[in-house]
């Protein structure tokens, strides 16, 4: 398969470098405007387009890691050439942009995915598959401050990772909802409040210290879970409590459970090529990553 690579920056680098080690992949064609990021790429055997165009007459399918406010404009060249696309997130620069999005891609015969990357974190599934009726959810998301993004939000850049886990993972239907959140550009945190379950997020773009971790309390087990190392615990309650002298014992059980550790990028490409191989909808659909834009703007009216 002949695979394109459109805005090839820090993000669209990682693109390059995976899809370079893809057997599935045959040829491998960038485009980038900035000609000081192309020739970062070239080691990796790629063919370098003069233009968008000129990529497009090439490939069967491209990963689209421009800036943000572009995605619109190039998903639309891309959808109607008729080519396969995974878009980086948030699919575009806002909600009212999303929906013209979906307009675009529908009733075309395509496989249009958007890169929620946290999704292919090999945590999220094995979480998924142990938590039942979750009480309590909170995921914090820090980080350093970077250059790397300057026209998105801290709720559309970080928080928004979290919103798709929460709204197509472990409340998967769920749309019965009210946010509170308050914040700034840079931090932010939102409550989402759910019939039977309250969710915290929080994000922040200053951390001195990288923070992505999971906590869920359900009434008979805590999860804890780390996306950077990988990890997951599972605490479970004591069968008995006793006290004696007015000190009180509590005998945990804590599970460290398996979890097969992948680099979370590998599997979104090799998971999007398969998708456009077998004609078969990407994971993350441009209907889920427009609702998640939704949401970010239900947090962003109260906090920006």
């Amino acid at each position: 398969m002949d695979v394109g690579v459109i805005g090839v920056g820090v993000m669209g680098k990682n693109h390059v470098r995976v899809y370079s080690e893809l057997k599935k992949v045959d040829n491998l064609f960038v485009y980038d405007t900035s000609k000081e990021q192309v020739e970062k790429v070239k080691d990796f055997g790629v063919t370098i387009c003069d233009s968008l165009e000129e990529l497009l007459k090439q490939v069967e399918a491209v990963s689209i890691c421009v800036p943000t406010r572009y995605h619109f404009e190039v998903l639309s060249k891309v959808v109607g050439k008729g080519i396969h696309a995974l878009v980086e997130k948030p699919i575009t620069s806002n909600y009212a942009e999303g929906k013209k999005a979906l307009e675009i891609i529908k009733g075309k015969d395509i496989i249009v995915g958007v890169g929620h990357i946290e999704r292919f974190n090999p945590i999220v599934d094995e979480i998924a598959g142990i938590v039942e009726y979750p009480s309590y959810v909170e995921i914090k998301r820090h980080n350093p401050s970077s250059v790397r993004i300057t026209d998105s939000s801290v709720v559309e850049d970080l928080m928004i990772h979290d919103i798709d886990i929460v709204f197509h993972v472990l409340f998967n239907g769920n749309i019965g909802f009210k946010v509170h959140s308050a914040g700034n550009k840079d931090v932010c945190t939102a409550l989402i409040k759910f019939d039977k379950a309250v969710v915290f997020l929080s994000a922040s773009r200053l951390s001195a210290k990288k923070i992505r971790t999971i906590h869920i309390e359900e009434s008979e087990k805590t999860v804890e879970g780390d996306f950077m190392s990988q990890e997951v615990y599972v605490y479970r309650k004591p069968e008995k409590y006793y006290g004696e002298a007015v000190k009180y014992v509590q005998e945990n059980i804590i599970e460290k459970v398996m979890v097969n550790k992948v680099e979370p990028l590998k599997v979104e490409l090799k998971t999007f090529l398969d998708c456009v191989d077998k004609g078969e909808p990407f994971p993350i659909t441009p209907e889920q990553a427009v609702f998640n834009l939704k949401v970010c703007e239900m947090i962003k009216n109260e906090v920006l």
